[in-house]
């Protein structure tokens, strides 16, 4: 389908996304926050059907997580409760221009997301259109064995990799492996530099990205079924890669309030964008719109204006399903 081509019919997107869900505390206050949940959240509003697979701790928190998560328009039912571990919280601190510095608590109910039987019959029952998965869930092995498990039963279209690392949460070896399930790759300026290290480099060496188009190319190679890379840049937009052909597309600077669950509206923007049918420039347009609306908001999910909404209309979106 071409860039300004698109049905008529609004297609129900199905979502599936794994991982952390948690509260966020920015200066003394709770926010609902976590990578799979944000980005569940934004898939909501935009008309998409998105279930999230999780745990949380048998406490306030986690009553208050289940409740508004289903009052967004997420599917709770994979949202598994642990009567042994709290509700994940981190704490946020917000240095200059928004950028977050966090500190993720350990030991929590979502370092152990272990599905019983019952709900692998039911996930792999489901067809879905993407299976979204990130690293930080992955720093315990519970959750790597649940993932890989995941990986081999869950009947999706897609599989979308969100790099996303926090810094002490990660190794090469989880990110190697995750880069061989993954059709859809988003990351952003500084993940691609680390990641091209991973792929180009020697051990205790690193070759230097020369340009995102070589990592791209580089990373397409060794991964053949990655079929489509995007990489977020902040102000100066995306740059996307598909079918060998690079673009970088532009997006409109906006004063920021903080960054937090801008990457996940970006992501939003983009899988609902490409899943109805758009080409990836469109598609990274979309997810430019709404990662710097976001990052002009405080919280990771904040209430779309009209004026987005009519932006997003004219952009061609079909949003007569949309949530605010």
């Amino acid at each position: 389908m071409n860039e300004n081509s698109h049905s008529s019919r609004i297609k129900s997107i199905k979502a599936l996304t794994f991982g952390e869900a948690l509260f966020d505390i920015i200066k003394g206050s709770a926010h609902l926050g976590g990578a799979p949940l944000n980005l569940a959240a934004h898939l909501a509003k935009l008309g998409a059907k998105p279930a999230v697979i999780t745990a949380v701790g048998r406490d306030e928190l986690g009553k208050s997580l289940f409740t508004r998560a289903e009052a967004m328009g997420i599917d709770t039912s994979y949202i598994l409760i642990d009567k042994k571990r709290p509700t994940g919280t981190v704490t946020v601190q917000l240095q200059a221009e928004g950028i977050p510095v966090f500190t993720i608590n350990r030991g929590v109910a979502w370092d152990s997301i272990t599905p019983g039987e019952k709900e692998f019959e039911a996930l792999s029952r489901e067809e879905w259109d993407v299976f979204c998965f990130g690293t930080l869930a992955q720093r315990s092995e519970e959750n790597r064995k649940t993932l890989k498990r995941l990986f081999s039963e869950i009947k999706a279209k897609y599989f979308f990799y969100d790099v996303n690392l926090r810094t002490g949460n990660y190794k090469e070896e989880w990110i190697l492996s995750s880069l061989k399930y993954t059709t859809i790759l988003k990351l952003n300026e500084e993940e691609a530099a680390s990641i091209s290290c991973m792929l180009s480099g020697t051990p205790g060496t690193c070759k230097p990205l020369t340009s995102y188009k070589a990592f791209c190319l580089l990373a397409t190679e060794k991964y053949p079924e990655i079929s489509v890379i995007c990489i977020s840049r902040g102000p100066r937009g995306a740059a996307v890669f598909h079918k060998g052909i690079y673009e970088e597309v532009e997006t409109t600077p906006v004063e920021v309030a903080d960054t937090v669950g801008a990457g996940d509206a970006f992501s939003a923007g983009f899988l609902y964008t490409y899943l109805s049918g758009y080409g990836v420039s469109k598609a990274a347009s979309i997810a430019c719109i709404l990662g710097t609306y976001v990052a002009s908001k405080p919280g990771a999910v904040p209430d779309y204006s009209k004026e987005l909404i009519e932006e997003l209309k004219t952009q061609g979106l079909k949003l007569s399903l949309i949530k605010n």
